[in-house]
Order: C-alpha cells, then structure tokens, then sequence
C-alpha cells in the first residue's frame, strides 16, 4: 500500500496530461475539419471543367465534409469516455490510497467480469487490503484470495505462481464472484457468503433450515 501523496501526485499527473492532450486532439480535429474541407473544395473547383455539375459537385464536397465531422464527433465521444473514465479511476485511486495501475485493472476488470467495480474495490480491501502477495492461513491467495481448486475450476493448468499475478487474479475472482450472484438469484449478501464460506456450505446451511451468516458480507458492503 503506498502513501497517499504518491498515488494524488501520479493520478493528478495523469489526469493533467490527458486533459492536456485531450485538448489538443479536439482542436486538431476541428482545424482538421475546417482547413481539409476548404482544401478539397478548393482543388476540385480547380480540377472540375466546363461541363460538369456544380450541383454534383456542390453535394459531393458536403458529403465528404459531413463524413468527416462525424468522424471528428467520434473521436470527440471517444475522448469525453478515456477522459470519464480516467476520472473515476483517480476517484478510485484517492479513496483507497492505492497505486492509479491497480485501481484502474480492478475498475476495468470487475466492468469486464459484469462486476458493479464498486462491489469489486470492496472485495479486494477486505480480502488483501490491496495486497497483491496476501496468502491467508486457509492458503488463500492474492488480491481477491483465491483459493487454488476454486481457481482451477476456471483454469485447470494455473498454478500456485500464476495466481499471484495482478490481472489473472482479479479476472478469476472477479468471474467467480459474478457466477455465484447467479447461482443465488442476485442475492449480494449469500452470493458474497458463498465467496467466502463456499457455495456447497452455504446451500447445505440453507437447506437445514439455518442462517450462514458470519458478518463477512457486512463487512464488504459496509466499507
């Protein structure tokens, strides 16, 4: 876990050069726009003869005009969303006093996994406390404390080494957690229950009539 005037450094760092070229990609779209579409008019009025259409000319030019606005509207959507998220990510980063790399693999790989990333940063800090190398007296292991038969349900060949690895261990336990939200019909707290007491425990505590409740699912959903 770093300071918290390291990750505020970089992720303002960060945030301030994308701004900066987000910037100036936009004015260069706009330039680009203006000055290629006077050019091409420019040079086919040159090029057109006599006999040709001005009309056909006319509605050939503010096609080519059009397509290129809208390809500078794309990029322009496509730099308002790299600009969001980058700003969430610092949010992120900031709240949890983490490295701005490892808040924005959890953002992107709970979205990816179809993990509110909220629900995502709570699993993490209470399971490792963002502690890539966190191995538990169960054997559990690294940021989302993977167990190795659980991790080899969805990877048969990883081994012990592999689950330490950043994105490998978030995508594993991001799914898992994803796949038992379905197993309990959506329910946060016995789906989070099952991730820490294991589904079949669960179920069985259900069947009998029990509560397996342990106070882990509060714990997540209150930090």
């Amino acid at each position: 876990m770093t300071s918290t005037n390291g990750p505020r450094k970089r992720a303002g760092t960060v945030r301030d050069t994308v701004l900066l070229r987000g910037g100036l990609l936009l004015t260069a779209a706009f330039l680009l726009v203006a000055v290629a579409g006077w050019t091409d008019a420019r040079a086919r009025n040159t090029a057109v003869t006599r006999n040709a259409s001005s009309e056909a000319l006319a509605a050939h030019l503010s096609g080519n005009f059009d397509t290129k606005l809208d390809r500078s509207r794309d990029a322009m959507v496509g730099m308002r969303l790299m600009l969001e998220r980058q700003e969430v990510i610092d949010g992120w980063a900031r709240r949890y006093r983490i490295d701005h790399d490892l808040a924005a693999a959890i953002h992107d790989v709970a979205r990816q996994e179809g993990i509110n990333p909220s629900l995502a940063f709570r699993l993490v800090q209470v399971e490792s406390r963002f502690k890539q190398t966190a191995v538990s007296s169960a054997s559990a292991l690294g940021y989302t404390q993977l167990m190795l038969p659980t991790a080899r349900f969805y990877d048969r060949d990883i081994t012990r080494e592999e689950l330490f690895d950043r994105d490998t261990n978030l995508q594993i336990g991001f799914r898992y957690l994803h796949d038992l939200l379905e197993m309990f019909d959506g329910d946060m707290h016995l789906a989070l229950l099952a991730y820490n007491r294991g589904p079949a425990r669960v179920e069985e505590i259900l069947a009998a009539g029990g509560d397996p409740g342990n106070g882990y699912a509060t714990a997540v959903l209150r930090n």
